[in-house]
């Protein structure tokens, strides 16, 4: 898994749930621009923002965030 990645479904599942980059910000204590960054994986979140990110989004983490591998087999 040496070409891994962190994919993620955050821009899906917030709209989904029907909020705004600004809004998941202030839910979760970070920037509009850091939950920007990590929709588009730009920025990996620490263990702890992904938890609270998965939280507001009333998902479990690992329908939020997982481990895509690069080389096109995940």
């Amino acid at each position: 898994m040496k070409d891994a990645a962190l994919g993620n479904a955050m821009k899906a599942l917030r709209a989904e749930a029907n909020l705004t980059q600004a809004e998941l910000a202030l839910q979760v204590g970070v920037t509009r621009k850091t939950i920007n960054t990590v929709e588009n994986g730009v920025f990996i979140p620490s263990a702890l923002l992904a938890l609270k990110i998965a939280q507001a989004l009333g998902r479990p983490v690992e329908t939020v965030f997982w481990i895509r591998d690069e080389s096109g087999n995940g």
